[in-house]
């Protein structure tokens, strides 16, 4: 399979700056409304992580000549919505946000695999790959708190 052309490498890449942006907005919120301290640390811990890595795909969209999205994706914008609805109602349990959580890095696991699945140049490949596997650590330590608290 031929490497895909810097255009599609570029909306490749957007989607998921897109898709850090959610997170990044998404950890923010679950921080607010989490209770427990260390709940917060961790999902601010987390937003932080995902800003990091918005910031390393916009460098290389900008290096490939592109221009990186400033929004977050649909999909995240309803979870987030949805978020700070349950939120609001439901008082921010702890468990609830926590689920909710989870949730949202379901999508971005998703989101990673989609882009794995694309024929990208080796430098670029390497650093999905490698994003990709600290947003698994991250969904696999979320799934874990969920699974504790059930």
């Amino acid at each position: 399979m031929a490497v895909i052309s810097d255009d599609d490498v570029i909306s490749t890449l957007n989607e998921l700056v897109a898709t850090c942006r959610d997170g990044e907005e998404g950890f923010h919120a679950a921080a607010e409304a989490a209770g427990n301290p260390e709940l917060r640390g961790l999902f601010l811990t987390y937003a932080q992580q995902r800003a990091d890595f918005r910031a390393e795909l916009e460098e290389e969209i900008r290096r490939l000549g592109g221009d990186p999205s400033t929004h977050g994706s649909v999909a995240g914008s309803l979870h987030c919505g949805w978020m700070s609805v349950r939120s609001a109602v439901g008082g921010g349990n702890d468990d609830s946000v926590v689920a909710e959580v989870e949730r949202g890095e379901d999508s971005a696991r998703r989101a990673w695999e989609a882009a794995l699945d694309r024929d990208l140049p080796p430098a670029i490949r390497a650093m999905v790959e490698r994003q990709y596997g600290r947003i698994k650590e991250a969904h696999d330590r979320v799934r874990t708190l969920r699974e504790r608290a059930a």
